[in-house]
């Protein structure tokens, strides 16, 4: 009982199993409950005890095997015991067949032919309505395990059991019955309209939570939300939601708000409208402590969503995932400030801290927070952007995310910091991702989206400490973004700077594969202008880039990437050309006026002045039609894992030591006070919980400070000339265009008669005002035009199917074929697979039909008692036979005498000659006068003639012992 192995002691527990006292019995039969596995020795010794006491007249005795079977139970043995435990199901106590029936469930898992045996009595236990209702419970519990296997078997017992659901009054087995009702009803759907009043009258009337659950997940999984006319339809929809709500706000049991939750994720599939009206609830779940609770609160708030609503959701996740990744300094400061304004003494100060840490410092797991920030963007990119009104917004989220994106740091041997650390590379690339979206699709955000880049890169820069890799992946696409779209940055010289820099800092090799082409864009974007003439100022400005890209670049020549080394390659060759005709082409004068050298200004710019990019479907690939003669799984080359092998072995030289390099040619690290920072960063933050709102979160409390003064700015810049907008009372106020115009246009005196008026029509608000509240105006949306994936055919991304080609290289097919090859497993730790192919009704599908091995056996007893009956009759008679050779014809008995060991005598004839013979039996006979046969020797032979000194010449056979008398008459003559 206390998880010690007593192997060693199974032996012993079988011979208390077998002991004549049932205070010791019923201990044995504990220890082999506790003790016996499938693979125990002395199990096959222990079959005939257990059919032995499964047949005793005690029911206290018979149930003690019934009780141990399902813990013990092998194929064979379920085999053994299946006819002993049948009859069971007949006894006149209902806790023996109740047990029976538990156990006959447990032998079907590993021995699916006893359940076509024992299905007949089961059924007919479940028709009687006269049985017990424990009795009936079981077997009610017994079918609801079966019936999701094959429920076609068990559909017509549904008028059964509808009549134990409505007149049942057990909980649990009405909650066993909805769970099978909801598994019969998609194969007959008449089910639906008659199980709809009877559910209906227990979610109104029942107080039990299990039973409410069940019965609207019973209506759920049915699918009785959607086979009903839409009236029914509606009304128990309607019902299901506020009892679910009810679930989530009266009780404070975290396992009804998981089990309500789970519910609502259902039934936003088919009403999601109705759902969307309980926003205020399931977004306090995502608040929640427990971290379930929050996961089920994301997985409806994904459902959910909508362009109403897409806002508040993810400002609540924002505001979340801030206070989560806020620096641990920032938040004691914060409690310590807190504790100074109101506390008077040491022990309120230290009550005040702890209170401010356990409001502010919410601890959540990396893999909780890369998992809310890959919701937040599937929730915004869902169905192509459709539900975000404002890009500029989304912008500023996505700069924000790349901002919090956990960065966990690697350790030796940390197989879960690695998984953490690779998770968290995949969300910050999906971040990057989606900023390339946006800037490829909507052409109207690519200036904000180039913005928020060189703000991103700027940063990632500034926080990371000199020596240090930057390790976001977000990078990647960062860097493409400035090379692809270099004609419209705001400050080139920084961003060809910031580039450069990433050549050393990075330790990717796709990220340095795109830094080298964005620092060729940015190149040819900045020094390719043919209409600016060649001045000595153009001249060296050029011909100083141009040493500093080649210097940057010299070490990527000898990267040990393929691929980087190629790039650095080829540009730096082209550059050097590039540096070569610079200098050789004389600046422009007053005199003469030179053209810049046409690498410059067109060779360069050609390879990156072709075709706009535009984004393609993800299964497009997948629909081009493979070549004939084209083998995807034939290597390259033959020898390519050696020649990796040997790139592999290229090792590079650090420059870290050439401090003079350092120092003249390479910019310090940032110090922790960015001087590009706005100079609200450096105030102390506000309260957050200061005039917010619950449903609106302010963008205070979920964007940093530069994000939201850069916001601030632009909304004051647009609306300057806006007459109903309030502007800020910090500033000047000065007239607007529309003063101006009113002012130039009736001079000095402003003509009051000039002002238009409009003309109100009170009828139309003589109808009484509405008192319910309603949801706030939604902001207009941003007009822009979003552009579509493209593919093949010019069909959308979800027209075709994209074809799966059936490669060993393919991973899809590979996991599909694994998951095809893994067993299901049942909690009890068996394969219950093969109880899904046996049919309950009609003849077995395999070779193995129990009634006919119950007759084939029946049978065989009577063959058998047939052999013992003519046994027993041959073995009498040979006795008789027996018996009969030892009486002569009167009917006397002499006593047979034992056999002597044969003696030789030596006898010589008349001739002289001397014969050895062995003489079998000899008798002593009495001699006469005249017979002359005096002192000799007599043999008795077979005939009754006398033989002296003859030799036989072969053995004779035995001959029955004769008496004296007829033996004397014989040698005598009469």
């Amino acid at each position: 009982m206390v998880g010690h192995d007593m192997s060693w002691a199974s032996f012993h527990v079988l011979e208390v199993m077998s002991s004549p006292k049932y205070a010791q019995k019923r201990v044995g039969y504990l220890g082999a409950v506790q003790s016996f596995r499938a693979d125990t020795e002395v199990l096959m010794l222990a079959t005939n005890l257990l059919k032995k006491d499964l047949s005793a007249a005690a029911p206290t005795v018979m149930s003690l095997p019934i009780a141990t079977l399902p813990h013990v139970i092998t194929p064979s043995l379920a085999l053994s015991t299946l006819a002993d435990l049948l009859p069971r199901l007949g006894h006149s106590h209902a806790n023996i067949r109740k047990k029976t029936l538990v156990t006959l469930y447990r032998l079907a898992l590993v021995y699916p032919e006893a359940l076509r045996a024992a299905w007949p009595r089961i059924k007919e236990r479940l028709m009687d309505a006269d049985e017990d209702p424990s009795v009936t419970a079981a077997i009610v519990n017994v079918v609801c395990e079966l019936g999701w296997r094959r429920p076609h078997d068990f559909l017509p017992l549904a008028p059964r059991l509808f009549e134990l659901l409505v007149d049942g009054g057990n909980n649990w087995m009405a909650i066993k019955l909805i769970k099978l009702f909801a598994t019969l009803t998609p194969l007959e759907p008449r089910l639906a309209k008659k199980l709809l009043p009877p559910l209906t009258n227990i979610i109104r009337t029942t107080p039990a939570m299990s039973l409410l659950y069940e019965c609207i997940n019973g209506i759920i999984q049915g699918g009785i939300l959607g086979s009903a006319d839409d009236t029914d339809t509606e009304e128990i929809a309607t019902l299901c939601v506020n009892k679910l709500r009810g679930m989530i706000i009266m009780n404070g049991d975290p396992n009804l708000k998981y089990v309500a939750l789970l519910a609502f994720n259902k039934i936003v599939l088919t009403h999601p409208y109705l759902v969307s009206q309980q926003e205020d609830v399931i977004l306090e779940c995502i608040d929640s402590p427990d971290i379930t609770i929050r996961i089920q609160a994301l997985d409806l708030v994904q459902g959910m969503v909508t362009s109403d609503n897409l806002v508040s959701i993810v400002s609540r996740l924002m505001k979340q995932l801030k206070a989560a990744t806020a620096p641990k300094g920032k938040l004691e400061a914060a409690a310590l400030d807190l504790a100074d304004a109101s506390a008077d003494s040491d022990e309120e100060a230290q009550q005040a801290v702890n209170a401010a840490a356990n409001k502010n410092a919410m601890p959540l797991p990396e893999d909780y927070r890369i998992d809310v920030i890959g919701r937040i963007l599937f929730m915004s990119a869902k169905d192509n952007y459709a539900n975000i009104v404002d890009f500029d917004w989304y912008i500023d989220v996505l700069t924000q995310l790349v901002r919090m994106t956990p960065v966990p740091r690697l350790a030796d041997g940390d197989w879960e910091a690695a998984a953490n650390k690779r998770s968290a590379a995949g969300v910050s690339e999906k971040i990057g991702n989606e900023l390339r979206n946006v800037a490829v699709k909507v052409r109207a955000m690519r200036h904000s989206v180039l913005r928020a880049s060189e703000s991103i890169l700027s940063q990632l820069i500034a926080d990371t400490p000199a020596g240090h890799f930057i390790t976001a992946e977000a990078l990647k696409s960062v860097a493409w973004l400035l090379g692809e779209y270099s004609d419209i940055l705001s400050a080139p010289d920084d961003m060809m700077n910031a580039l450069l820099q990433l050549t050393t800092r990075t330790a990717k090799p796709d990220v340095a594969a795109v830094v080298v082409y964005a620092i060729a864009k940015v190149f040819a974007s900045s020094t390719g202008s043919e209409s600016e003439l060649w001045t000595a100022e153009r001249k060296s400005r050029t011909s100083l880039l141009l040493a500093r890209i080649l210097h940057s670049m010299e070490p990527l020549t000898l990267n040990p990437s393929l691929e980087v080394q190629e790039r650095a390659v080829e540009f730096t060759e082209l550059l050097k050309l590039t540096a070569e005709a610079a200098s050789g082409q004389p600046a422009s004068t007053d005199e003469e006026s030179q053209d810049p050298p046409l690498l410059l200004t067109q060779a360069i710019p050609s390879l990156f002045n072709g075709g706009e990019l535009t984004s393609v479907a993800a299964g497009a690939q997948l629909n081009v039609p493979i070549p004939d003669g084209l083998d995807l799984d034939e290597p390259i080359h033959p020898n390519l894992n050696r020649l990796l092998a040997k790139a592999d072995i290229v090792t590079l030289d650090a420059d870290d030591a050439d401090e003079f390099e350092v120092y003249y040619h390479q910019r310090p690290a940032p110090t922790s006070v960015s001087s590009s920072a706005p100079a609200i960063s450096l105030l102390a933050e506000a309260d957050e919980n200061v005039g917010g709102s619950y449903q609106q979160p302010s963008e205070d409390s979920y964007l940093d400070a530069d994000i939201v003064a850069r916001r601030k700015a632009e909304r004051i810049e647009r609306n300057k000339d806006d007459p109903f907008y309030i502007g800020g009372t910090n500033g000047p106020h000065t007239s607007n265009s529309i003063h101006n115009i009113l002012q130039n246009s009736n001079g000095p005196d402003l003509d009051i008669d000039a002002i238009p008026v409009m003309q109100l029509d009170l009828d139309k608000l003589s109808g009484p005002t509405p008192t319910t509240a309603h949801r706030p105006a939604a902001k207009p949306r941003q007009r822009v035009v979003i552009a579509a994936d493209e593919t093949l055919q010019g069909g959308a991304s979800g027209d075709r199917s994209p074809r799966n080609y059936d490669s060993e290289n393919n991973s899809d097919s590979m996991a599909a074929r694994g998951k095809a090859r893994k067993l299901k497993q049942s909690l009890l730790q068996v394969d219950s697979s093969t109880i899904g192919a046996l049919s309950l009704e009609g003849e077995p599908s395999g070779g193995f039909d129990h009634e006919q091995q119950q007759r084939e056996e029946a049978e065989m007893q009577q063959a058998m008692r047939e052999v013992e009956r003519l046994r027993l009759e041959m073995q009498r008679a040979n006795e008789r036979i027996q018996v009969a050779q030892g009486v002569d014809v009167e009917g006397a008995v002499v006593k047979k005498k034992k056999k002597k060991k044969p003696t030789t005598t030596t006898t010589t004839t008349g001739e002289g000659e001397t014969v050895v013979k062995k003489k079998k039996k000899v008798k002593k006979v009495a001699s006469s006068p005249e017979d002359g046969t005096a002192g000799e020797n007599v043999t008795v032979g077979g005939g009754g003639d006398a033989e002296v000194g003859v030799v036989a010449p072969k053995k004779k056979k035995k001959v029955k012992k004769q008496p004296v008398a007829e033996a004397e008459g014989v040698d005598t003559g009469e």
